[in-house]
C-alpha cells in the first residue's frame, strides 16, 4: 500500500497519509489464474462452466439452494424486483432511506411503490417498529439492506413476516460473510442479492447474483437474466408446457416475459471462484481491522455503538455523535489533506430520499428522517481492506481524536 513515510519509521498520526477505499482486490494470484485459462485452446468466454461452477459454490458458501449470476449487483436487484413483481402482483414495497440506489431504482422500475423508514442508528438498517408498523394488504415485500457488513435483521422483523407471509429480500452486497445468529446473511430471505464490484469484499470487476431457495422463483430469475427465453430455465415441464401452449413458435425462442440481458461471462466467473477462496480469511481480517477502528476511536465525538455481532465490514463507519458541523467540516478537511479516501453519508451517499430522482416524486419527505439525515451530513465510511496494517489504523483513530 502507497506511503510517504520509509519503513522504518513507525506511522503515527502526524504522518499518516495516502489511505485508498480499496487495495489489492484483485491479487496477482486471481490474474494468473485468468490468464490459465486464456490459455486453453479456444475457451469459451460467453456464460458457460464457470459462471454454473460459480453459482453452485457461491450458493454452498451462503447456504442457499439456487444462486443466479448476473453482470452487477444492480442487475441482481432489477430482475429480483422483476421477477417479485410477475410473481405476486403490483403493490408497496417497504425500503431503506440509506441504501444504494439501484434498490430503489429497481422498485421503481417493476412497477413498485416505495415505502420508506427510517434508519436503526446501531445498524444503518431500517428501524424495525418502523418496518412493522408500514406492513398491509398491499406490502409485496421488505426490501432491506445490510449496509457496510452490519446486520439488518431481527427475529422480531423475521417472525412478523412470516406470520403475515411476506417475503423478505436482502440486499447483501456491501456485507458479504455477515451473519445472525451464526447464518450468514442472504439466506434468510425469500431471495438476496449480492455484488462483487472491485470495492466490496471479494470483486469479479463487475458481477452481481441473486439467491433463493424458492425454485419457482429461481427458474424466473433464469429466465430473466436472459431476455424471458424459456430456454434458459432447467424445468424440462415448464419448457414442455411453453411449446405445447405456443406451438408456433421455435422452441428455442420462447419469451415468457419482457425481460433483459444481464448475463456475465466465463472470464468473471473464473475471477470469482479464485477469489471465494479466500473470502473467509480476508473476512476474519476485516472484523479485527474494524474492532480496532471503533475501540481507539473518541467515544465522546464519533458513534461507535454499532451492534458488531457477526458483522463483516468491508468499510469504517465513521459517524459523528453529535450534530456539529464546525467539527464535521474540520474532520473532511483533514481526511481530504492526508489523501484519505471517504464518502459522506455511508452507502449510497446518504438519505436517498434527497436525491433528484425521489425528489421528483415526493419532493421534501426526507425532512421526515431524522436519523438517516444525522448519517447523510455527519457521516462517512473509510476504507477497509485484509493487508490494512493495525498500526495505520491505531493512527487513523489517533488523527481523528485530535481534531
Amino acid at each position: 500500500m502507497a506511503t510517504t513515510t520509509a519503513k522504518s519509521e513507525p506511522v503515527t498520526a502526524a504522518n499518516l497519509r495516502d489511505w485508498p477505499l480499496m487495495s489489492n482486490n484483485i491479487t496477482r494470484g486471481d490474474l494468473d489464474a485468468l490468464i490459465e485459462f486464456l490459455k486453453q485452446d479456444d475457451p469459451i468466454l460467453t456464460q458457460s462452466k464457470n459462471v454454473i461452477a460459480f453459482e453452485q459454490e457461491w450458493s454452498e458458501w451462503v447456504g442457499v439452494k439456487h444462486s443466479v449470476f448476473v453482470n452487477s449487483g444492480s442487475s441482481a436487484n432489477q430482475i429480483t424486483m422483476a421477477a417479485l413483481r410477475e410473481r405476486f402482483g403490483p403493490g408497496e414495497v417497504i425500503v431503506p432511506t440509506l441504501t444504494w440506489v439501484s434498490d430503489i431504482a429497481s422498485v421503481l422500475q417493476a412497477g413498485f411503490d416505495p415505502v420508506f423508514v427510517d434508519i436503526n442508528p446501531r445498524t444503518l438498517g431500517m428501524d424495525t417498529a418502523q418496518v412493522i408498523a408500514e406492513l398491509n394488504s398491499s406490502t409485496r415485500a421488505v426490501f432491506l439492506t445490510h449496509i457496510l457488513g452490519y446486520n439488518a435483521l431481527d427475529q422480531v422483523l423475521l417472525d412478523e413476516c412470516q406470520k403475515r407471509n411476506i417475503p423478505i429480500i436482502e440486499d447483501v452486497c456491501e456485507s458479504h460473510g455477515a451473519t445472525f445468529k451464526g447464518k450468514r446473511l442472504g439466506a434468510y430471505g425469500f431471495a438476496s442479492n449480492f455484488s462483487f464490484y472491485y470495492a466490496h469484499h471479494m470483486s469479479t470487476i463487475e458481477g452481481g447474483m441473486v439467491c433463493t431457495n424458492d425454485y419457482e422463483f429461481y427458474e424466473m430469475l433464469r429466465m430473466f437474466r436472459s431476455h424471458g427465453m424459456v430456454r434458459e430455465s432447467k424445468d424440462a415441464a415448464l419448457k414442455a408446457r411453453y411449446q405445447s401452449e405456443f406451438p408456433d413458435l421455435n422452441p428455442d425462442f420462447i419469451f415468457a416475459f419482457p425481460a433483459y440481458n444481464v448475463r456475465s461471462t466465463e472470464i468473471n466467473a473464473v475471477l470469482g471462484r479464485t477469489q471465494l477462496k479466500r473470502l473467509d480469511a480476508n473476512n476474519a481480517k476485516r472484523t479485527r481491522n474494524l474492532n480496532c477502528f471503533l475501540d481507539n476511536l473518541d467515544p465522546k465525538k464519533f458513534y461507535t455503538d454499532f451492534d458488531r455481532e457477526g458483522s463483516c465490514n468491508y468499510a469504517f463507519t465513521l459517524v459523528l455523535r453529535e450534530a456539529d458541523q464546525a467539527l464535521w467540516d474540520r474532520v473532511e478537511k483533514t481526511l481530504r489533506g492526508r489523501k484519505i479516501e471517504f464518502r459522506r453519508g455511508t452507502s449510497g451517499g446518504g438519505n436517498q430520499l434527497r436525491q433528484p430522482f425521489l425528489r421528483k416524486l415526493l419532493g421534501d419527505e426526507f425532512e421526515k428522517y431524522p436519523a438517516v439525515n444525522h448519517v447523510h451530513f455527519f457521516g462517512a465510511y473509510i476504507g477497509n481492506y485484509p493487508d490494512l496494517e493495525t498500526d495505520r489504523i491505531a493512527a487513523l483513530c489517533q488523527l481523528l481524536n485530535s481534531i
